[in-house]
C-alpha cells in the first residue's frame, strides 16, 4: 500500500471471472479498483457490490481491441485517484477447436484480444508507469502455453506470445521503475467456454469447469500476492491449476 493512498489498480475483463474476482478481492484490501470491460451493465452491478461492501469502485467501458479505450481506461485511473499502481490485463477469449477447422474469424479475435490487447494496455500505462517512477502489469497467461493440447494450439499461441512479451518487457526494465507478473491458470469455472462453437467441445470443457474448475477467487489470490509483494521483489510468473488438473 502507497503511503500517499490506496493502491490504485485497473482491471481489464472484469465484468465476470478472475477480473470481477480481482477487483472485489483486491477492493477488501484496500485498493481502489478501477473496472474496465466491454459489459457496462455488468461492470456498474459490480462496482456498486464493491461500494456497498465498503470498497471504492469506478467503472470505465474498455474494449482492449481499442487503443483508445486502453487509454481512456488508464487516464481515468489517473484522473480520479492521481496515478495508476498496476494494471491487470485480463481481457481474454478462447475460441478453441481443432486448427482444421481453418477459424481464420476466432483466430483473429483471439489474436486482437488475447495479444494486441494486452500490448495495448502496456501501450497505455507504460508511459505512465515511467513518469511516476513505479508501476506493476500483471497479465492473465495460461498453463495452455506451457503444455500444448489438441484444439488449443492457436489459444496457446496467443499466450504464449504474451508470455514472450513480458519476459522482454522484464528484461528491458530492470531498473527498478517496472515489475511484470504472468499468472497462467489451468481451469477455472468461467463463462470461457461460452465462446466455443463446437457443442460437443464446450460441453465437454462445461463438465470440466464444474467438476474440479478453481474458484476464480484463488486466482485472484494469486494476483493479490505477486501485487502486495515488497518493494523491490518482483514475482515474474506464477502457475495456478487445480491438483487433479493433468
Amino acid at each position: 500500500m502507497s503511503s500517499d493512498g490506496p493502491r490504485v489498480v485497473a482491471i481489464t475483463g472484469a465484468s465476470s471471472g478472475i477480473g470481477a474476482a480481482a477487483g472485489r478481492l483486491l477492493a477488501r484490501r484496500g485498493a481502489a479498483v478501477v473496472l474496465g470491460a466491454r459489459r457496462a451493465d455488468s461492470l456498474e452491478r459490480l462496482a456498486v457490490e464493491i461500494r456497498q461492501a465498503g470498497g471504492t469502485a469506478v467503472v470505465c467501458p474498455t474494449d482492449v481491441t481499442r487503443l483508445d479505450d486502453l487509454h481512456r481506461l488508464v487516464g481515468r485511473s489517473v484522473d480520479e485517484f492521481g496515478r495508476l499502481d498496476v494494471l491487470i490485463n485480463n481481457a481474454g477469449v478462447g475460441k478453441i477447436g481443432p486448427i482444421a477447422d481453418l477459424d481464420v474469424d476466432g483466430w483473429s479475435a483471439m489474436i486482437d484480444v488475447n495479444l494486441r490487447g494486452v500490448l495495448h494496455g502496456i501501450a497505455a500505462a507504460l508511459p505512465i508507469f515511467r513518469r511516476q517512477r513505479h508501476g506493476h502489469f500483471v497479465t492473465t497467461v495460461s498453463t495452455a502455453g506451457l503444455k500444448i493440447v489438441p484444439n488449443q494450439g492457436v489459444y496457446a499461441a496467443t499466450k504464449n506470445a504474451v508470455r514472450t512479451v513480458l519476459e522482454a518487457l522484464r528484461q528491458e526494465s530492470t531498473d527498478g521503475v517496472i515489475r511484470t507478473t504472468a499468472i497462467s491458470p489451468g481451469f477455472v469455472n468461467t463463462a470461457m467456454d461460452s465462446a466455443i462453437d463446437d457443442p460437443m467441445l464446450r460441453e465437454r470443457i462445461r463438465h470440466s469447469m464444474d467438476e474440479f474448475g478453481l474458484d476464480p477467487q484463488a486466482v485472484a489470490e494469486a494476483m493479490a500476492f505477486a501485487i502486495e509483494a515488497p518493494a523491490g521483489v518482483e514475482i515474474g510468473e506464477l502457475s495456478i491449476r487445480p491438483t487433479v488438473q493433468n
